[in-house]
């Protein structure tokens, strides 16, 4: 499949009283995003956070404890997402899931599903101050990409697209699409994602995809505030914008913003384009190291 129309996620943080709502509010999330022929569907990072709302003020207002009781609905949250995926014949990047390893410590895991059921998974891989030093979640250890109908997909889950080597490992690898879910509660950490991601789509020549949460939640201990607007970001060059932002959400509202992505323009760009950002990486590992006079 060499283009895709893809859907992502400017996703408002709700509260429930009921599991039911959540169904309810998700499937018309999907169902909106497959009427409008998305095949590729982006959620944010720590979406899911919304769901310790169902778990009472004691607990949602508790970094731990949150941790720990949303692990009783994390097989009925992967169950629905697979349901959606086969109902609507779409392939759902998941909102990131705080997931419990067997030593007991969390990680922050991005699930992308497809009509089969899970596809595969990208934990993230460097933590921010707020997740090291206040809610304790731990580093994965493993760059991946994962194996779909439409190519290789790279994950960078928020912090983690602000780091090159990890984005250009992952495209060296194959992949020429980069989901980027995000969090962020100012505009400067908005930014330096959007910057991140963007640097990642003109380094590596590659299509970009960020999703972030939105809007507040003052309920809430983990996500109480978010900022953010959906993009795809693409490579600077022939063909593409010349600001390499394909399409972008509104500033007030949440929503859907929707793409066609057109993978052999990767291709074409890396080969004929005004530069050859992603050809010319390695030259930089010829160059001296800097000397002083």
């Amino acid at each position: 499949m060499s283009k895709v129309t893809a859907a992502v996620a400017q996703y408002d943080v709700g509260f429930f009283s009921h599991w039911s709502e959540f169904e309810t509010k998700l499937t018309q999330w999907v169902q909106q995003a497959a009427s409008h022929g998305a095949k590729l569907l982006v959620f944010p990072e720590y979406g899911s956070m919304e769901l310790a709302s169902l778990f009472g003020k004691d607990v949602y207002s508790c970094l731990s404890k949150q941790l720990h009781e949303m692990q009783t609905i994390y097989a009925d949250y992967e169950a629905l997402y697979t349901q959606l995926a086969k109902q609507f014949d779409v392939m759902i990047l998941a909102s990131t899931f705080p997931v419990i390893q067997v030593d007991g410590s969390f990680r922050n895991r991005a699930n992308l599903f497809g009509v089969d059921g899970l596809i595969g998974y990208q934990d993230k891989l460097i933590m921010t101050r707020f997740e090291n030093e206040q809610w304790l979640i731990q580093p994965g250890t493993e760059i991946k990409v994962i194996d779909t109908d439409i190519g290789r997909i790279a994950i960078n889950i928020c912090y983690d697209v602000e780091f090159p080597l990890i984005a250009y490992q992952q495209v060296k690898a194959g992949a020429d699409v980069i989901l980027a879910p995000s969090c962020t509660d100012t505009n400067a950490g908005f930014h330096r994602v959007r910057i991140g991601c963007q640097a990642r789509a003109l380094e590596n020549q590659c299509f970009v995809l960020q999703s972030p949460t939105f809007g507040n939640a003052e309920w809430s201990e983990a996500v109480d505030v978010n900022t953010g607007r959906a993009s795809i970001y693409t490579p600077v060059d022939y063909g593409f914008p010349d600001n390499g932002i394909l399409t972008q959400g509104c500033h007030d509202t949440a929503q859907w913003v929707y793409a066609e992505l057109d993978l052999t323009e990767i291709a074409k760009v890396r080969q004929e384009g005004q530069v050859f950002n992603y050809r010319d990486w390695p030259l930089q590992n010829t160059l001296q190291a800097p000397t002083t006079n």
